[in-house]
């Protein structure tokens, strides 16, 4: 198998018979895992040492130090009750299906035992879809924000109470719409949007937004910056910037109906994540390859207990890495009475 260019049938399953015959087993599971995790041969993660035997049980034996190493060890995988092939299955459900599945769709679908479960390793998923050091959107970007959350009296769009801001940019393709980016945000002022065009547009763009005054400083001096407001052009805001308009509208039209609005504001961020890996893989010839890729971002990612997956915050900001005890396997608790999510339904 190659990484350089990954094929069809040769490094990743083309369809769902073709997974269940690539892996029958949790060994056949592990042993893939283990080539996406060290494809130019074994690397001990304690001393980094490349000399090491293979065991009966598939984990490897450092000459170096003498640690016995999984490849799911320090992963989100790490210390799993539930089998590898009903993970690889999971993943394979999350992205060869076009609008995803649900946790409540998946507990039925693999007869998981709690919802809980199925919601965990879901939730895995999501947090190994965002690959560290992505490119940033260039060339044309329509940037706008919207909001999400359950239909309320009062104020509308800007300045709405009990509602989530989502910040988007959205790529001008040569031939529809591009790649997109969201970003969950506390509050619309211009540090917020300067920090989510840094992080997600590539200094040099041509930036388009509406009339809002914060967008102006928040380009600078980084970016070419193209205000449309609406109410001079005659025209309605999805006319100026149908781009993200229309990214916004399928977003929450995929919470609505997949999810059915049961997304608490605080995992929103974990949502849009996986709308947007995605969205902007939808052209890929083989669904298989997003198979592939989130399998290669998961054993690269760090370990997530259920406790630390509850606990993220509703900023949508990512925790920095922390590095597991280095002689320890510590196994996330139970999920046993852990609370599901409740119904948080998206505004459309």
């Amino acid at each position: 198998m190659s990484r350089d260019s990954p094929r069809v049938g040769v490094d990743y399953p083309g369809s769902d018979a073709a997974l269940r015959a690539w892996f029958p087993t949790d060994a056949a599971c592990l042993d893939y895992l283990d080539w996406l995790r060290w494809p130019e041969g074994f690397r001990c993660p304690i001393c980094r040492g490349e000399q090491a035997w293979k065991l009966d049980d598939g984990r490897w034996s450092c000459g170096r130090c003498g640690r016995r190493v999984s490849a799911t060890a320090n992963t989100i995988f790490h210390g799993t009750r539930t089998p590898l092939t009903v993970w690889f299955a999971a993943a394979w459900m999350m992205v060869s299906q076009k609008h995803g599945i649900s946790a409540l769709g998946l507990k039925r679908t693999l007869a998981i035992g709690s919802e809980q479960t199925a919601w965990a390793m879901l939730h895995r998923y999501r947090t190994a879809m965002v690959r560290p050091g992505r490119e940033r959107l260039g060339g044309v970007v329509e940037v706008d924000e919207t909001v999400f959350g359950a239909p309320a009296p009062g104020r509308r769009g800007r300045g709405a109470a009990n509602k989530t801001i989502v910040e988007i940019a959205v790529e001008q393709g040569d031939h529809g719409i591009g790649r997109c980016r969201m970003q969950v945000i506390e509050k619309i002022d211009t540090a917020a949007i300067r920090e989510f065009l840094l992080a997600h547009v590539e200094p040099g763009a041509t930036v388009l937004t509406d009339g809002f005054r914060s967008y102006g400083p928040a380009c600078g001096s980084d970016y070419e910056h193209r205000p449309e407001p609406v109410g001079p052009s005659g025209m309605q805001a999805h006319e100026l910037l149908p781009a993200v308009h229309r990214v916004a509208a399928l977003a929450k039209r995929w919470l609505l109906g997949t999810h059915q609005g049961g997304v608490k504001a605080q995992h929103l961020q974990a949502y849009l994540d996986e709308f947007t890996f995605r969205f902007n893989r939808r052209h890929s010839r083989s669904r298989g390859m997003l198979f592939y890729r989130l399998l290669e971002h998961a054993v690269q990612s760090e370990r997530r207990t259920y406790r630390s997956l509850t606990a993220d915050s509703a900023s949508g900001t990512r925790r920095s890495p922390t590095p597991p005890p280095a002689d320890k396997r510590v196994r996330p608790p139970s999920l046993a009475g852990a609370p599901l999510d409740r119904p948080w339904r998206s505004e459309s």
